[in-house]
Parts: C-alpha cells; structure tokens; sequence
C-alpha cells in the first residue's frame, strides 16, 4: 500500500509536524508513505517537492492578492482566510500517479484549489483527507469562534468588512465546496472528538464520512528525562518552579497568551511568596515581545526549530500551559504529556481529550482567568506531581503513540481502498 501525503509546508505549523509524524508511523508499520510538499525544507527523500516554485510562489500571491481585495484592502483577517481559488494540478506528478491512497492534510494558502481537489476526486484514486482545523467543512475560516453560519450556507462573514452580506465571499466558497463534493466521497479524519462533532454539523460535509483519529508522536523520542540535566542544557533555572508556554508565534491572540498574564498576576495577588520562587518560559516567535508583560520573571526562549532542544525545553519545566481559545488536538500538550509534564488549558476543543481533570493536569473553565490561575497553583503546590506525570505518559503512550494511530489509519486506507474496488 502506497500512501501520498499532501500539505503546504513540510515543517511549518502544527499540521505539517503532525502529517510528518503519521508519515513515519506508517513507514515504521508496515505502509510506504510519501509526503508531497510546496514548501520543502529539509532532504529527506521520503517528501517531495512541488515542481515550478515560482508558479506556486504567484499562486500564493494571487490568493493572497484576491483576499486583500474582499477585505477591501484591510490586513486585519488576511491569514485567517483560505478562498482555494487557485493552486496547483498534481494529479500529473508521478508521486500522484504511483500512490493507492491520496491523503490530503493541509493544503491551504495556494496549494490546491477546489477544482485541483476535485481533479484528484475525478482520478479515481481513494482520498482521506485529515481534518487540522475546520475549513474544510466551512466557508473560509479555519475558526469559527461560536459562529454557526457553517452548518447552512455561510455569508454574513465575521470575518469580512461590516461582517460581510448574504452572498459574500464566505457564500460562494460554501458553495464551490458543495459542488467539488458532489456525487464524490472522502474519508475525512478528524484529530479530535470535538472536530468530528462540529464537522457533522456542516452543510458542506454532511453526507461524507468523517471519524476521529488523533495525531501520533514517537514516544521514544518524547519521554522523560533528568531535570535537573535538561535545565542546564536550556539554560533554565535550577531552584524555580518553572510554566511554560509554547506557539509558532506567541502573540496570535487566538493562543490566550492574555489570559496566562493576567491568571500569572492573579496568583502573585493571592499568593505574593511565589515571585521569588516561580518563573515563566515562552518558547515561540516574539517572546522578548510579552516578557513584560508577565509579574513573574520571565525567559524568552525564542523560536526553536531543534526538536532535541524543545524535548529538553519541555523536561526542564513543571507545568505545561495553553489557554488557548480554539483548538484542535495541539501537538504541545501532547509533546509536554509525553515528556511527563502535567498540563493546563481551557476547557475548549479537543483540550480536555488530551487532559483528564486532575489526573494528569488541569481543565479550566473556558476563559475564566481565577480557574486557570487556580489550576496552574494546583499542579505547581498542591497536586502530586510525580503522579501527574506518570499518568501524563501513560496517556499518550496508550491513546497517541505511533502503532496505536497506524493501526487506525491502515483501517481507513483499507476500507477506502475496499469501496473504491466494489465501485468499479
């Protein structure tokens, strides 16, 4: 069985870190996996490269440019949009044509097109296609922040000029996304429960089949290790309690770095004796930018692309938070769970199916800074630490390790590859 895997960027973003992942599960478990990329950043034979970078450079551009003028030339909502009005055709390549399973993951910003997806659906070759976010079920936001417009035609976009009008940008994409989809089937993934339950709701996926698989990682590389060894290897402090927090950038507003400021000032409030005992590391884009922001002392880690280093990162801390606003499933809390750091975050997305309440971290009620502040002084002074970090790596070796999420996805291909010979 011949797997071709599809996104945008080979390393970049959560999504690539995750089709990265499955591609080594599956080659570790019997299946040959590719990876089919525009943006290729290292040499690893096993990913391949769109052909003609200056053309998919212009897609990018164009998209881009198309967007900038729905926004009435406003960068406000620039890159939460994704219209797939152009991209490009890779049923030609021969990574396309060896492949028994095309596997789309995230294909956004120029990649594929509604008609380049409906190309691969024409081919006849079965398509999986592994939900990271939820546009592929809406219009053109990949969060909906609460809005339901998705579940029955879109427009009136939020996200547009005066929150848009019936039949704007939103509408018609909805629609092109009906039409590529017409009389065609997909087995669509979801990496959380909670992705699967709003993806069924959508007036674009409705009779398609969708279930839940999450992400994997390889617990042998994420584990436990000394901390006292990983904090002089990141420079980290030997005798503070040390919360950390981890994002591609670290001021993306939808990540709740707000929220982690004002629950850090919140227990200095409470509990002023931890000034001197307690320090916050940020890992991401732009950390020196919010280091001010935060009464406690503060190390700015910066953007680290070093998986050794971002393992060592995560043995060197005590807790693990994320109070994000819109989530999936997110790489960082499974990485810091299976490193034995017990989490916190809201009680948003696919967050409280990778932290059980009290047993290997802390849900907080969703954006309610006095909980938030309340579960990180848990875990730091009142939890049993050893014990939520035992139960933390047993979590993911049990739910996400590599064997556990090829075995599910090896299903999938099967049964994708069963239907299409009933077909012909």
């Amino acid at each position: 069985m011949r797997i071709l895997i599809v996104n945008t960027s080979e390393r970049t973003g959560g999504a690539a870190v995750a089709a990265n992942r499955l591609m080594e599960a599956l080659n570790n478990n019997g299946v040959k996996a590719k990876m089919l990329v525009r943006d290729k950043l290292t040499n690893d034979i096993s990913v391949a490269e769109l052909p003609h970078q200056l053309r998919n450079q212009l897609h990018f551009l164009w998209e881009r440019w198309c967007i900038f003028w729905h926004l009435r030339f406003s960068k406000q909502h620039l890159f939460e949009v994704d219209m797939a009005n152009v991209g490009s055709d890779i049923t030609r390549l021969p990574e396309f044509k060896e492949a028994d399973i095309i596997h789309l993951s995230w294909v956004n910003q120029g990649m594929l097109s509604l008609k380049g997806i409906r190309r691969i659906l024409d081919s006849g070759k079965p398509v999986v296609w592994t939900m990271h976010d939820i546009w592929p079920a809406t219009g053109i936001c990949h969060i909906t922040l609460g809005c339901l417009h998705y579940q029955s035609t879109c427009g009136n976009c939020r996200l547009l000029p005066h929150g848009g009008s019936p039949h704007d940008l939103s509408y018609k994409v909805l629609r092109r996304k009906k039409m590529m989809l017409k009389d065609r089937n997909i087995s669509f993934v979801t990496c959380s429960k909670w992705l699967e339950k709003e993806a069924r709701k959508s007036a674009v996926l409705g009779d398609q089949q969708i279930q839940t698989i999450p992400n994997p990682i390889d617990t042998h590389m994420f584990c436990p290790a000394d901390r006292t060894q990983a904090r002089v290897k990141t420079g980290l402090p030997q005798g503070k309690k040390i919360i950390l927090f981890v994002s591609q950038r670290v001021t993306n507003e939808n990540k709740g770095m707000a929220f982690l400021t004002k629950a850090c000032h919140e227990i200095l409030t409470h509990h002023p004796e931890m000034k001197q005992t307690t320090a916050v590391a940020v890992l991401g884009g732009h950390a020196e930018k919010v280091a001010e922001s935060f009464d406690f002392e503060v190390y700015p880690l910066g953007y680290v692309n070093d998986t050794r280093r971002i393992i060592d990162i995560y043995n060197a801390v005590d807790v693990f938070v994320l109070p994000s606003l819109s989530e999936n499933l997110p790489n960082t809390i499974m990485e810091a769970m299976a490193c034995g750091v017990p989490c916190v975050g809201f009680n948003v997305g696919g967050i409280p199916e990778e932290i059980d309440h009290l047993k290997n971290g802390y849900v907080a009620e969703y954006r309610n800074v006095s909980d938030l502040a309340k579960g990180l002084y848990w875990v730091l002074n009142e939890a049993d630490s050893e014990a939520l970090s035992r139960e933390a790596v047993r979590k993911v070796t049990a739910s996400y390790s590599q064997h556990a999420v090829a075995m599910k996805y090896i299903e999938v291909y099967n049964r994708a590859l069963s239907l299409k010979n009933n077909r012909t």
